[in-house]
């Protein structure tokens, strides 16, 4: 995944996330928003209407006191975590259906 930040501010990020559709990004933007410090969270994947951006763009607003580059790496190993539960819950699963 190639990253590519557009504004960093104490309280803000936008960063261009590329190779990325919909799934991976509400995904995201789903736990960012349970970070604690984030204020807010959201991406915009519209091309017609950005004049021309075909990567999504991922806003992050935090509270004052909350780094928002530390805020996505929570949420990345927050991601991360989940989809490690998940693998493993599935195979735990398969195995016990053979």
């Amino acid at each position: 995944m190639e990253l590519r930040v557009l504004e960093k501010t104490d309280t803000e990020l936008r960063i261009e996330v590329a190779d990325e559709d919909h799934t991976f990004m509400n995904v995201l933007k789903g736990e960012l928003l349970q970070t604690e410090g984030v204020a807010a969270a959201t991406y915009d994947m519209n091309p017609e209407q950005s004049g021309g951006q075909t990567e999504p763009i991922l806003s992050i607003t935090t509270e004052t006191g909350f780094d928002p580059l530390d805020a996505l790496e929570e949420a990345s190993n927050g991601v991360s975590d989940r989809m490690t539960t998940l693998y493993d819950e599935l195979d735990a699963g398969f195995a016990g259906a053979a």
